[in-house]
């Protein structure tokens, strides 16, 4: 009677016996595609809009910039405005002018300044930023802050504007993928176009940027898909019926340790 029991209880006499599945995430984690690179520091992506060939930590510019190009406090579109090591922004940062919209308004391109979507080193394409310095001069501005929606609440300092040898050629690098954000009270729509640069117009070192962003790219291309490989086969592993004759051996097992 107590083996009937345990029969009646592993259901011999119903439906074949399933393996109890697993908890399996709801879905697998997004392909990294080749070539799109995720993460921009503000230095390339001020090269690449303005086409100043300087290279180094964003604090270095302003002084790079002495006898190499104009640098002066007059907003024009194409130049680059360096802002100083400020509070935690200790390498400084530097971005491109989009748009001047008046002598104290300006729309920025720049990258990694924002926290978008829980994370940084993205591009924001015309962002507003406004002079508040006491003496008009860009000393000090205040930056669309994506997280507010709103300008910031920090006065930053800056150098001022470091100004190209000729037109800039507002390209982003090739790989490159702007962040959803809003330039405030201007549309994107209104603007002159920022175009996309082909790898073979960009400088060298940008070149060689992008070919070590790629080859990190397809490697973490090749080892997701080499984990989404082995959950799938996870998956049809638990969900294979136990043949009849492994069920039985089980129950035997059980029953030889009945006293």
């Amino acid at each position: 009677m107590r083996a009937l029991g345990l029969l009646c209880a592993f259901g011999l006499a119903s439906a074949p016996l399933m393996a109890k599945p697993e908890s399996i995430p709801s879905s697998l984690p997004a392909a990294v595609i080749p070539p799109i690179q995720k993460h921009w520091e503000c230095v390339p992506i001020a090269r690449a809009l303005s086409g100043i060939q300087i290279f180094g930590n964003a604090h270095t510019w302003w002084g790079q910039a002495e006898g190499r190009y104009n640098r002066g406090s007059a907003p024009k579109r194409g130049s680059v405005l360096a802002f100083k090591p400020h509070g935690s922004m200790r390498l400084g940062h530097v971005a491109a002018v989009s748009r001047v919209l008046d002598e104290r308004t300006v729309l920025l391109t720049h990258s990694n300044w924002s926290l978008i979507n829980g994370r940084r080193g993205q591009i924001e394409r015309n962002v507003k930023a406004i002079d508040v310095s006491p003496g008009n001069d860009w000393s000090q501005v205040k930056v669309w802050f994506t997280p507010l929606m709103d300008l910031g609440t920090t006065a930053w300092p800056t150098h001022g504007f470091i100004y190209p040898d000729g037109p800039a050629p507002m390209a982003l690098p090739a790989n490159a993928r702007v962040a959803a954000t809003m330039a405030g009270p201007v549309m994107n729509s209104d603007l002159p176009p920022i175009k996309i640069a082909k790898k073979a117009e960009m400088p060298k070192q940008d070149r060689k940027d992008i070919e070590k962003a790629e080859k990190k790219a397809a490697k973490e291309q090749a080892k997701l898909a080499k984990k989404e490989a082995k959950t799938q086969d996870k998956v049809a592993a638990i969900s294979k019926p136990i043949a009849p004759t492994g069920r039985l051996d089980y129950l035997g097992k059980l029953l030889r340790k009945l006293p």
